[in-house]
Formats: structure tokens, sequence, C-alpha cells
């Protein structure tokens, strides 16, 4: 198990700051960012013979490993939504942006190969998550799940090519929110080799499920994961519930993102469970917490969790007493 850094906490700063910064602090490995304009990462660069290979040196050179790579906005093209709402990532129309969305996911799976990291991070998308609800329309949700079977195992296929797997990292506004549909869009790809998620429990908490059963439900499937908090704020629940509406910097929110230890995730249970079920890798911290800054993150972060990294399994106890 290893703590690792989401870059982009660091947007503003370039790449080997970053890492002087982070391997500084005790983080062990790094998630970097392939979509466009990102500010960090430019993937068509990248992919130009011997630069992989460079940057690898580089980020080795700090004691770092690349534990994945992010492509949040435009992966979520792939489904959608569309129109204005993701005009600013991609303008165009529905097919223009669908089309932009499934390259560049497969462009990350290129650059993923290039750079030896094996899962691209990603969001599923959905065209209309209104059709959570079978009122007025009992037929909206099939009609999604089918537009998922149609557009997403032509990448999956691309993504097998490649040795990578797609790193689904559950939300609202997308098909895989839940532990239902984590599992149901698994099944309705076949169980492709390719599908996998990316463990986020701040943004599973959002839904209300137990986080334990969906790692135990999910198993393997589990390919890269989230250190992010979520603050279940119980004095606003009873006003706001599990899907208030809003800007997170509000009082009366009734859930905050915080950093790990700050809110209502048990970690010691949910490392114990991963590690129970197979995940041995990199716990990627995300700084979206509105309460404090990222500096404050990063410290309080890798102080809370190191910690509790499990740094070997069990040996089964070899005493008079238990043996047979």
């Amino acid at each position: 198990m290893k703590i690792g850094f989401c870059i982009v906490n660091y947007s503003n700063k370039p790449v080997e700051e970053v890492c002087k910064i982070v391997s500084g602090k005790g983080y062990e490995a790094i998630e970097i960012p392939s979509y466009k304009d990102n500010g960090q990462i430019d993937s068509g660069q990248l992919l130009q013979p011997g630069e992989a290979a460079k940057f690898k040196k580089m980020v080795h050179s700090y004691g770092l490993e690349l534990s994945a790579i992010s492509n949040h906005p435009e992966s979520l093209l792939v489904l959608g939504p569309y129109g204005v709402d993701t005009d600013s990532i991609c303008p165009g129309t529905k097919e223009e942006k669908r089309e932009y969305g499934k390259k560049s996911l497969i462009k990350s799976a290129q650059l993923a190969n290039a750079l030896e990291v094996p899962v691209v991070v990603a969001f599923s998308g959905i065209e209309n998550f209104g059709h959570i609800n079978d009122w007025p329309y009992p037929g909206g949700w099939a009609e999604e799940e089918k537009r998922f079977v149609e557009n997403y195992l032509p990448v999956f296929d691309k993504f097998k090519e490649y040795g990578v797997k797609v790193a689904f990292e559950p939300h609202p506004n997308n098909i895989i929110y839940d532990t239902h549909t984590a599992l149901r869009c698994l099944e309705l790809c076949g169980y492709h080799p390719s599908y996998g998620i990316n463990f986020d429990p701040a943004n599973l908490l959002t839904s209300g499920i137990n986080l334990q059963t969906f790692i135990d439900e999910l198993g393997d499937r589990i390919v890269a994961v989230h250190a992010k908090d979520c603050e279940l704020v119980e004095h606003n629940m009873m006003k706001g519930g599990l899907m208030m509406q809003g800007e997170w910097g509000r009082l009366d929110r009734s859930l905050r993102f915080r950093i790990p230890g700050w809110g209502s995730i048990d970690w010691k249970k949910i490392i114990t469970e991963l590690y129970m079920v197979g995940f041995d890798g990199a716990y990627n911290y995300e700084h979206e917490d509105v309460t404090m800054s990222i500096e404050d993150g990063v410290e309080k972060t890798i102080a809370f969790l190191k910690p509790l990294m499990i740094k070997a399994p069990y040996e089964a106890r070899t005493d008079k007493l238990f043996q047979k």
C-alpha cells in the first residue's frame, strides 16, 4: 500500500515541482491528468518518441511511481450530458462530443501504455440522470444502459489492446454511481476485462450506500482508489438530505467533501476491506475540502493515512497452540 497524490491538487504548479513537494512530504505515487488544457501534462508531447521514458525517469528520481492517469472531464462525453452542460469541455453537437470523448479516452489508454500505468480513471457519464426515476418515462434508464454498451464496448476493446483498465469513478450524474449500477454495468459489458472501478468513498457516501459492501461486491474490479472523505453534517441532514443542491461551501450544506480523517468515513475499516479483496495499490489523495487550504490537506492527509497503511500480510501463528 502507498499514499499517492493527484497532481491536479496543485494544478498551478509544474509537474516536477509537485513531485519535489509531495515526495518531500512522504507521498509515494502520483496520479496525473491527460485531458486537454490541464496545465500540467501534454499527452501528445509525452507520446512522442523517447518522451515517456524521460518523464518516467524524472518521476522515479523523486522516489515516486505513476499510479494512475485521470481523464474525468472528457470521458464524461462518451455518454453525456450534452448541450450547454459540457460546452466548456468540448463545444459541438452530441455526436461530435461523443466521438471526442471516445478518442480522448483511448488516447489516455495509449499514454498509460507508454508510461506503464495500469489504469485510466474516468467518469462513465449519462445523457439524462433524471432517468433514475421511472416517471414520466419508464424506459429511460434502459435506454441509458443501451448507450453504455454501444459506446463503451469498443473503448474497452481498445483498452485491452493497450493492456490498460478503465477505472470508472462512481459519482452522481453518471450511469455508475452506487453498488447496483457498478455491478449492472459490469454485467452489461459481459464482464469485460478492461472494466474497473476507481473507489472514491466520498462520492459513494453521497448515495447512502455501505462502503464495505461495495468493496466486497466489486472485489478485484477495484483497481484504483481516491483518498477523499465525506462528512455527513448531521445537523443539516434534516433539511438537505443526501441529494442537497447548492454550492459546496454553504454553511447549511448536508454533505461536505473533506480530507481523510475529517469526515464520516471509517478509514481503518475501508483499508482493511480493500486489503481483504486484494487491493494493495496507491490511495491517491484528492483535495476537494472547502474548509481548508491545499497546504493544510497535504500535511494532514499524509500524517493521518501513513500509519494506517498495511505493510505486509498476516504470517499466521506457528506456535504450538496453532499447530495441527
